[in-house]
C-alpha cells in the first residue's frame, strides 16, 4: 500500500516536471498569498452562488487534516522507527503533493451543482462520470462513510477526552457530551456553517500550537542544527537487532515515516476532496494548487517543528523523555519550557481533534448522500453525534485497527481511479501553464 503512495506522487512528480519544487513560489503566491490577502468580493460573489469561497474549503479540508497525528503521530514515529523516520516522513510529503494535487485537479473537472446551486463533488464522482465505473464509487464511499466514524470520529473525541482529563481532571463522558452538543449545532447548519467555522478554528488552533512551539524551538536553538544531523543521519543508517539482524535503522525508518506521513496528510486516500469541490473557483489547477499546499502545511511545516520540539529537548534533556510515548512525550517537551505546558497540548490536541471530527463529518455525509440519497443525512448526522458521545468512553483496541483498514481501502479505488485519469490532470495541468507560464492567478 505504501509503495502505490509513494508510486502515484512520484509519478505525477515526474510528469509534471516536479511542479511542487519548479513552481514553488507560484503555487504559495496562489494559496499562502490569497490566504492573506483574500480579494473579498470575488469571493463573496462566487459564495453566493456556490456555497463557500476557496479560503473556507481549504480551512475545512485543513480541520480535518490537521489532527492529533501531528502532535501523537509524530512523536510515536520517532519512537518507533527513530528520528529517521522523519526524513522518510518528509519524502512522503513531497511526492504526496503531486498526489493531493491530481485528486484536486478531477475533484473540479467532475463537480456538478446541487438543486440550490452549490458546488459538490468527490471521488466518487470522477469515479462514475470520468472512469463510469459505478461500482468503484459504491466501494469508496462505503468505506468513507465508516471511516469517518472511526478514525474521523471515535479516534479524534478518545484523544481529545483523554488529553483533557489528563490535564484538567474533566470527566471523558462530560467532554463527550459537550462536545456532541457543539458538533449537532455545526453540521445542522449544514456546508456554509462548517465553511464558516472552520475558517476561524483553523487560523486560531495553527497560531496557538505553532507559537508555542516555534517558542520552545528558539529556547532549543543550539540544538536545532544537531536535531537535523540526526534525521539524515538516522534514515540512513543499519542498526541490529538484538538478534544481529542488520537493517533494522532504514526499514522502520521509511515504512513508519512513510506510514505516519500518509496518516496525518492524507494525500492519495480522496477524503478531502470533498471539501474542495466545493470552493468557490473555476480553475481546476488552481484547486489542485491548495492540495499541494494542505500537505506542505500539513506534514512540511506543522509536523516538522512537532519533530524538532521533540528531538532538540532529548538532545538538551535526554533523561527526561525516556518510557514516554505519544501525547505524553510532546506534554513533557512543551512542560520542560512551559510550566503549563501539559494544559497547553491538551488545549491543542483538543482543538486538533475537534476540527477533524468537523471536517470528517462533511466527509462521510457526502459520501452517505451518495450511497442512500439526500433523505438519509438527517439520520446520518444524528449517528455521528451520538457516536461523538459514545467515543470519549469507549476502548479503541478494535476501532483504530478498523478505521486503518478502511483508510487503506479508500486508497485502493481512489489511487486506481487517479492513474486511469492521468491524461486528464496532465491535460489540465499544461494548459494551465500554457495560460500562465510565469505566475499564478486568482
Amino acid at each position: 500500500m505504501l509503495v502505490l503512495f509513494l508510486a502515484a506522487g512520484l509519478y505525477f512528480s515526474w510528469r509534471t516536471g516536479w511542479f511542487q519544487f519548479r513552481r514553488l513560489s507560484w503555487w504559495l503566491h496562489c494559496t499562502w498569498g490569497a490566504l492573506i490577502h483574500p480579494e473579498e468580493s470575488k469571493e463573496e460573489g462566487a459564495k453566493q452562488a456556490s456555497g463557500i469561497s476557496e479560503r473556507q474549503s481549504i480551512c475545512t479540508a485543513l480541520a480535518a487534516t490537521v489532527g492529533t497525528g501531528n502532535i501523537v503521530g509524530v512523536a510515536t514515529a520517532i519512537t518507533a522507527g527513530g528520528p529517521g523516520a522523519i526524513f522518510w516522513m518528509w519524502v512522503s510529503a513531497f511526492l504526496g503533493m503531486m498526489t493531493g494535487f491530481a485528486e484536486k485537479v478531477l475533484g473540479i473537472l467532475y463537480r456538478h451543482k446541487d438543486r440550490e446551486g452549490r458546488y459538490q463533488g468527490g471521488p466518487m464522482t470522477y469515479m462514475e462520470d470520468g472512469l463510469h465505473a459505478k461500482g468503484l464509487a459504491v466501494c469508496f464511499a462505503a468505506f468513507c462513510v465508516t471511516a469517518s466514524f472511526g478514525i474521523g470520529n471515535v479516534a479524534q473525541i478518545h484523544s481529545m477526552s483523554g488529553s483533557l482529563r489528563e490535564a484538567f481532571g474533566i470527566p471523558a463522558w462530560l467532554t463527550g457530551v459537550v462536545t456532541a452538543f457543539v458538533v449537532a449545532v455545526v453540521l445542522l447548519g449544514g456546508i456554509q456553517r462548517i465553511g464558516a467555522f472552520t475558517e476561524r478554528l483553523v487560523p486560531f488552533m495553527v497560531i496557538l500550537y505553532m507559537g508555542s512551539a516555534l517558542f520552545v524551538l528558539l529556547c532549543r536553538a543550539k540544538q536545532i542544527p544537531e536535531a537535523f544531523l540526526m534525521i539524515f543521519r538516522e534514515a540512513f543508517r543499519l542498526r541490529p537487532l538484538a538478534g544481529g539482524v542488520l537493517g533494522y535503522g532504514i526499514a522502520s525508518a521509511m515504512r513508519i515515516g512513510v506510514a505516519r506521513g500518509v496518516f496525518t496528510n492524507e494525500a492519495g486516500l480522496g477524503a478531502s476532496v470533498f471539501a474542495h469541490s466545493a470552493a468557490a473557483t473555476k480553475e481546476p489547477v488552481q484547486q489542485g494548487m491548495w492540495g499541494i499546499f494542505e500537505v506542505f502545511a500539513d506534514t512540511i511545516v506543522v509536523c516538522t517543528v512537532t519533530a524538532l520540539v521533540i528531538l532538540t529537548t532529548a538532545l538538551a534533556e535526554p533523561a527526561l523523555l525516556e518510557g514516554l510515548d505519544g501525547a505524553a512525550l510532546t506534554m513533557r517537551c512543551f512542560a520542560q519550557i512551559f510550566p503549563w505546558g501539559n494544559q497547553l497540548i491538551a488545549v491543542c490536541l483538543a482543538l486538533f481533534a475537534f476540527g477533524s471530527l468537523i471536517g470528517w463529518s462533511y466527509y462521510g455525509e457526502r459520501a452517505a448522500e451518495y450511497l442512500f440519497g439526500e433523505g438519509a443525512l438527517l439520520l446520518y448526522k444524528m449517528a455521528y453525534v451520538f457516536v461523538v458521545s459514545l467515543g470519549s468512553v469507549a476502548s479503541l483496541a478494535l476501532v483504530w485497527k478498523m478505521a486503518d483498514v478502511c483508510n487503506g481501502l479508500m486508497a485502493i479505488p481512489n489511487l486506481i481511479t487517479l492513474f486511469l485519469l492521468r491524461k486528464q490532470v496532465i491535460g489540465e495541468w499544461k494548459d494551465y501553464e500554457r495560460r500562465y507560464p510565469r505566475r499564478g492567478t486568482r
